[in-house]
């Protein structure tokens, strides 16, 4: 009969960075705070998997007869680059690869295993079938930090969490103690106040979320966006267990190339001046409302603005041609930007 320990040894032989099993049980209490969330508002209009809780805590609705979760974690930290000395936007670390691609084809083979071993077994990650996260805590993987994040044990929280969902009656590793004490960097250290309780994130006012959010960008935090242009990791940045996270792809793991896809940087005045094709090949794999390119060139015009790069003529070409955009929200954050970088209607002719 197949065990615990040739489930995890599967996992690890597959390329995750910590593997543990949790039983396959509603997750009660995650879905009456995923509701109680959502009724003060703050999910910020989030769906995800605050769109169907009853779905998203409950595994037995995308495997019939679930009785253990196999639960994967892969790093992806990596160092970053110094910025290039032009107008760039910056993006968060999880978003410069396809991580969930590698997660997924790890957690694919343990499914493999466990279907050799006559038993059903389905992945799941970055899925509104699951809440990823306490699914990764009821496995012994780590604690929910202040920031809501999962922090492992020596590791930190660079990581992202996925699920195999089985039919196959596994022991459950043992859970991790809460380990963060009166340390609060996290919720100090977020330039939006977001984290407005320890493991409470208001979402209205999460850059991460908020990048990736309908409509224009809220006024109050444009400043605070900086040059950002998806994801934000402030609040694992100054996280102390992170400091000595691992860089994923080993000790060369950096973020060598100053610009390019998986760069942390991106050239703002390029990716203004792409088409949506090319933009959407270049970025598509981003959560970007209604897949409409409208949302990152926003996103790309709030950073240009904060680029305090006003001196520039491609970027007052930039914004200047955006202030006549058949698109009203693109012109409204283009006229922003030109505000805020201090240039005048002469400069802008």
């Amino acid at each position: 009969m197949l065990g615990t320990g040739e489930v995890v040894a599967a996992g690890l032989a597959a390329g995750l960075d910590a593997v543990g099993v949790a039983p396959a049980e509603p997750f009660e209490s995650t879905r009456a705070t995923l509701l109680e969330r959502r009724d003060q508002g703050l999910h910020g209009g989030m769906a995800f998997t605050y769109r169907n809780p009853d779905r998203s805590t409950d595994p037995a609705r995308a495997v019939p007869g679930a009785r253990s979760l196999v639960v994967g974690a892969l790093g992806y930290w990596r160092a970053t680059s110094e910025p290039p000395d032009r107008a760039v936007g910056r993006v968060a670390a999880y978003a410069r690869s396809d991580h969930y691609a590698r997660l997924r084809d790890a957690l694919g083979q343990v499914a493999e295993v466990l279907r050799g071993a006559g038993h059903k077994a389905a992945v799941v990650a970055d899925d509104n079938a699951l809440v990823d996260r306490e699914a990764a805590r009821r496995a012994g993987l780590g604690w929910f930090g202040k920031n809501s994040n999962i922090l492992l044990p020596g590791q930190g929280s660079w990581f992202v969490l996925g699920s195999v969902i089985t039919t196959a009656a596994l022991d459950p590793s043992t859970p991790v103690p809460d380990q963060c004490g009166p340390c609060q960097r996290c919720v100090d250290g977020c330039p939006t106040g977001a984290i407005v309780a320890p493991g409470v994130v208001d979402a209205r006012r999460c850059l991460a979320w908020l990048v990736q959010a309908d409509g224009d960008f809220p006024l109050e935090f444009r400043e605070a966006l900086g040059d950002r242009i998806y994801g934000c990791d402030d609040c694992q940045e100054v996280c102390p267990p992170n400091r000595h996270a691992p860089s994923a792809g080993g000790p060369n793991g950096g973020d060598t190339a100053p610009l390019g896809e998986d760069s942390a940087w991106v050239d703002l005045v390029e990716l203004l001046g792409m088409d949506d094709d090319e933009l959407m090949a270049r970025h598509g794999r981003w959560y970007i409302p209604r897949r409409e390119p409208r949302f990152v060139r926003r996103n790309a015009l709030v950073a240009l603005g904060n680029s305090g790069r006003g001196a520039a003529s491609e970027v007052v070409d930039t914004v200047g041609r955006y202030l006549s955009d058949p698109d009203p929200m693109l012109a409204r954050h283009a006229a922003w930007a030109a505000e805020r970088l201090g240039v005048g209607a002469a400069e802008l002719v």
